[in-house]
């Protein structure tokens, strides 16, 4: 209802929020989910896992191009029985809040990644403040 984009039908376990078009200004290779992530967690201490290009981009083995997945989601898992209505109430809100100012929201780069598994232990920074 608030125009936040997420993968239809939600899950009974998570929230599938598609930040590729939540933040559409921000190409595959500034990482928009994690951009997203970050912006919620600033501004609401909501945590979530970037499931896009962090995760999933990988280079060509016969062109060493860059291979970008198709989505850029952040999932928001949802442990049974454990929330209440009160607390998806504030994740709604928080939206609202991160909505207003989405144009703003800038991506990342990549200051540190291991040879493996890089959506674990990578380390980022803004590249705009």
């Amino acid at each position: 209802q608030n125009g936040v984009p997420i993968m239809e039908p939600p899950g009974g376990h998570a929230i599938y929020v598609d930040a590729g078009s939540f933040l559409p200004h921000i190409p595959h290779a500034e990482f928009p989910g994690q951009a997203l992530a970050a912006a919620l967690y600033l501004e609401g201490g909501i945590r979530g896992v970037e499931m896009g290009s962090v995760m999933f981009a990988h280079p060509d083995p016969q062109t060493n191009e860059i291979l970008y997945p198709q989505l850029e989601l952040v999932r928001l898992a949802i442990p049974r029985r454990v929330y209440t209505q009160s607390h998806f109430d504030y994740v709604v809100d928080v939206f609202k809040k991160v909505a207003q100012y989405r144009d703003q929201i800038h991506g990342f780069q990549i200051t540190y990644e291991p040879p493996f598994l890089r959506h674990f232990t990578a380390k980022f920074s803004p590249l705009k403040e």
